[in-house]
């Protein structure tokens, strides 16, 4: 029977998606739950299973394509009498962002350039895609590559953006010379301004256009204002370099600034209850539940990973549950409900070495709380001047939720709270 495959929901809140790589073509052969085709939302990017075993018909929908949930995207002519229900099994691999700045759970040296802050995780997460410079590699790809024994630089992407797909990695197999990667480093996904070359016109990918349409609805839908205090890390600092290396070596991950941070994030949420909300038409919705997004950084733009019931984690879970996260995001296989029901978000733009940033609220959120990197500065101490690690902490927040005393009041809370920090603080 023919059978159409339509576009999936790919989250409660999605709507449309774009077709990124086919990795079918018309005349192949599937099996059930054969991957057909890479879909990009705003949420996620996803490969969509083939309902059923037959043989792909007809293509309907061309790479870059953006559709409404539900519309067809391809025929497939199966022996099967009817379509069995999609399932929902699998994990969806997620590569997409909310927010305009970058965070980790790294922290560079004090004054350390961008440059060096940036740098890639120490330990690769397991799973981790593709060498650096092929760009997104979905898991089918990577373990049909791992399978066969094939380096994926040496393979030319003919998808979507220039990704590698089933095909291309099948293609290299058989020896066809169209497969083999040119000599020049490959770039996927929309090169950077940056390095563009005067008056080059760079086609939005559908990462940066999500992003741009929802930093647009972000500005046009919340009255944004921000205010910003200076936090003295000592304490924090001190905690840090005395359990380090135990920590490391009972957890299993670093003890960087964040987790602290995390942990009086949740504690001022908890003091003031009207910043862990959102805005509807005709009332103010307060959350029960603290759920601690992270900005993170990925190769071709940003995710947030959500930490579920944040406040219910100590200070060593809150960094393990991090790590895990951040990892998974940038290996390309976090899940949907990663980074779905935030409630609030923390953004570490300090890994990236900057001193002062204001952020762009994670919509439907009341705000967003950026920690920038700690550097030695002369503060008055009493009746002296002494140097000491401070670091900015700015928050951007929804004036239509709250004022500038509730703002004042959150910042007031996280920066006492880190004040407070010291050796004998409990990290378990």
């Amino acid at each position: 029977m023919a059978i159409t495959v339509t576009m999936p929901q790919l989250g409660e809140s999605v709507t449309e998606g774009t077709i990124g790589s086919w990795l079918v073509h018309p005349g192949q052969q599937v099996e059930k739950f054969d991957s057909l085709v890479e879909v990009v939302t705003d949420k996620v990017t996803a490969e969509v299973p083939s309902p059923a075993a037959g043989t792909v018909v007809e293509i309907l929908a061309p790479e870059g394509e953006r559709l409404s949930v539900g519309q067809p995207i391809c025929t497939l002519d199966s022996p099967e009498e009817e379509q069995p229900p999609p399932d929902d099994s699998e994990p969806m691999p997620v590569v997409s962002p909310s927010v305009p700045a970058v965070a980790s759970d790294e922290e560079p040296a004090p004054g350390a350039p961008p440059e060096v802050a940036a740098a890639e995780p120490r330990t690769p997460a397991e799973g981790a895609p593709s060498p650096k410079g092929l760009g997104f590699i979905s898991p089918a790809v990577r373990q049909l590559a791992d399978e066969k024994g094939v380096d994926l630089s040496q393979v030319r992407g003919t998808g979507f953006e220039g990704r590698i797909t089933k095909r291309d990695v099948l293609l290299y197999l058989e020896g066809t010379p169209a497969a083999a990667a040119p000599t020049a480093p490959r770039l996927s996904g929309a090169p950077s301004p940056a390095v563009a070359a005067p008056g080059e016109r760079i086609t939005l990918s559908p990462m940066r256009r999500s992003i741009a349409e929802h930093m647009v609805r972000s500005r046009h839908t919340s009255p944004h204002a921000w205010t910003m205090v200076e936090v003295d890390m000592s304490g924090v600092r001190r905690a840090r370099d005395a359990q380090r290396e135990q920590f490391r070596a009972t957890t299993g991950v670093e003890l960087s600034y964040l987790p602290f941070a995390m942990q009086a994030t949740c504690l001022a949420l908890r003091a003031v209850p009207t910043m862990n909300a959102s805005f509807e038409e005709e009332a103010i919705v307060v959350h029960r539940e603290v759920n601690l997004g992270l900005a993170v950084s990925v190769p071709d733009g940003l995710i947030v990973p959500v930490v579920k019931n944040a406040d219910r984690y100590s200070i060593a879970g809150l960094a393990r549950a991090a790590s895990e996260l951040i990892a998974r995001a940038r290996a390309g296989t976090a899940r949907l409900e990663d980074v779905e029901g935030g409630t609030f978000t923390l953004n570490n733009a300090g890994a990236l070495g900057t001193v002062l940033s204001q952020a762009i609220i994670n919509q439907p959120q009341a705000g967003i709380l950026v920690m920038d990197a700690v550097v030695p500065r002369p503060v008055v101490v009493g009746d002296a001047i002494a140097i000491r690690p401070i670091m900015n902490l700015t928050l951007s927040f929804d004036h239509r939720i709250n004022d500038g005393s509730a703002a004042a009041r959150l910042l007031g809370a996280v920066k006492s709270w880190l004040e407070s920090v010291g050796p004998e603080t409990p990290l378990y």
